[in-house]
């Protein structure tokens, strides 16, 4: 079983859209038994809280199935157990050389495969959820077609 981590600020908007987006998708494909997916925050900021309600609304609207979280941050371990980390903008990435020193090897944008995307905005600022969410669905819907 490979281990994918999606990674955003805080973990209440962006990633933790990208993990039950990413779910339902393994799950409409048949390969959610061979993929773990979990979500984390780059910041220590919104830890313990769940999805933030706008984010909510724009996967409710979408359809993806959604259950209660806590934000978490990424560890040292999280790192280890990964075969993939993606990261929602320059941002993320900054913080993520600053918590794991040799993060490069298996972190990519989640728009690696989504030329005409250079990253996904934080809609906490952009107020854009359900732009996000369809940005986020595009992105995962070509890593799929890489890694399966």
């Amino acid at each position: 079983m490979k281990t994918i981590i999606f990674v955003c600020h805080g973990n209440i908007c962006r990633s933790v859209a990208a993990e039950y987006i990413m779910k339902n998708k393994l799950i409409r494909y048949h390969l959610d038994e061979d993929f773990k997916v979990i979500s984390r925050a780059t910041s220590a900021e919104e830890i313990g809280n769940d999805i933030y309600p706008p984010m909510k609304r724009a996967l409710y609207n979408k359809e993806i199935p959604f259950y209660h979280h806590h934000a978490k941050q990424i560890s040292r371990q999280d790192y280890e157990s990964a075969d993939y980390i993606f990261y929602m903008d320059e941002f993320n990435k900054r913080n993520l050389s600053y918590l794991i020193d040799d993060y490069k090897k298996i972190v990519f944008p989640i728009t690696i495969y989504t030329p005409h995307l250079t990253q996904i905005d934080d809609p906490w600022y952009t107020g854009q959820f359900d732009e996000v969410v369809e940005e986020i669905d595009e992105c995962l819907e070509n890593i799929i077609q890489r890694i399966r």
